[in-house]
This record gives structure tokens, sequence and C-alpha cells, in this order.
């Protein structure tokens, strides 16, 4: 790993690098919500889908937008929130950010309309890195690192999601954030 890139950590933000040539993750931002020795598992933010929950979800009647996790076993629903008082089995992610819980319990406050898009996001499929194949990524500076904001995650929409991060980060990161998606038509 760079010496200049921080360490990665649940919560970490790993933001794609503008020219990264893998359309998986074109201009991405994956949380971290679980990294150790063994490898990493992350959800996508900002890559939306046309479906909504009721779709793949029987007895939930509210609409709530899905996100495409990343291109592993998108056949699984995963969830993040900022909740824990309506979700018992929330992992903590990082300060205000959860990751799972009761699904069960996430049906009904949903049904019930006191759990909204506001405080929760549901993912198919996940993104994931093995032992090591996340450094070496980050050797070859596919991913920039930042570190998550929950009041960041859910107030921003998806489509501004990776330029408003690295706005944030402020310095040379602001100016990636203006780096034309094709940089021949600039």
């Amino acid at each position: 790993m760079n010496a200049n890139t921080p360490p990665v950590t649940n919560g970490s933000l790993l933001i794609a690098e503008p020219f990264m040539g893998d359309t998986n993750f074109d201009r991405s931002v994956v949380l971290v919500c679980e990294h150790s020795p063994a490898g990493t598992f992350g959800l996508v933010l900002n890559q939306t889908t046309d479906l909504q929950l009721p779709d793949i979800i029987d007895d939930v009647y509210v609409t709530q937008e899905l996100f495409v996790g990343g291109p592993v076993q998108q056949n699984t629903l995963h969830f993040i929130h900022r909740r824990p008082d309506l979700i018992d089995g929330s992992i903590r992610v990082t300060n205000g950010l959860y990751w799972s819980g009761d699904f069960d319990q996430v049906k009904q406050a949903i049904n019930m309309g006191t759990l909204t898009n506001r405080d929760i996001r549901f993912f198919v499929g996940y993104s994931g890195w093995d032992a090591g194949q996340l450094a070496s990524e980050l050797d070859q500076k596919a991913w920039i690192v930042g570190r998550a904001d929950a009041t960041f995650l859910f107030e921003t929409p998806a489509d501004q999601f990776w330029r408003g991060v690295l706005k944030r980060m402020g310095g040379e990161f602001k100016s990636i954030a203006h780096y034309p998606v094709d940089p021949r038509l600039n």
C-alpha cells in the first residue's frame, strides 16, 4: 500500500479513481462494512437500479429504492441504516452508520412509516475482495480512501455522491471531482 494512502478500516470509503477502467466500479463509492486480514466486504453507495423493495420482497408495501451493492451475489439483499434504535442485531460500521440487523423489524418499521429512505438503503449484491486483493488495487492507485459520514451519505443524491465525496475531501481531490468522464471530450 502507498505510504500516503490512509489505512482501510470499517467505515472507510473506497472512491474509484476517475479512469479506473472497471465498469463495475466506474465513478463508484464503496462503503467498507467489514475489513479484516481475510478480506473486505463493502457496498457501492451510488449505483441505483430501476427496482423498488416491494418488487423483490413480499410484505413490504412502501416504495423504497434499491441500489447495486456490487457485482458479487446479486441475488442477495443487504442494508445500511442510521437507526439502531429500531433494528436489533445491527453492526456498527462507524459513527452513526450501521449494517444489517433484524429484517422482520425493518419490514415492520418501513410499513409503519417509522423507517424511511432518509434512514436506510437497500442493496442487491455486494463488493468483495479476498485477502490481499484490495491492498493490490490500492498499490495500483485504483482507489482513493476516505471516511464515511452518515448524514452526507443519506442526504446526498446517488448521482452526485462520487463528486460530492471528493469535493468534501478538498485539496487535490476537489480537482479530481471535476475530471470529465471522457477526457477526449474536454
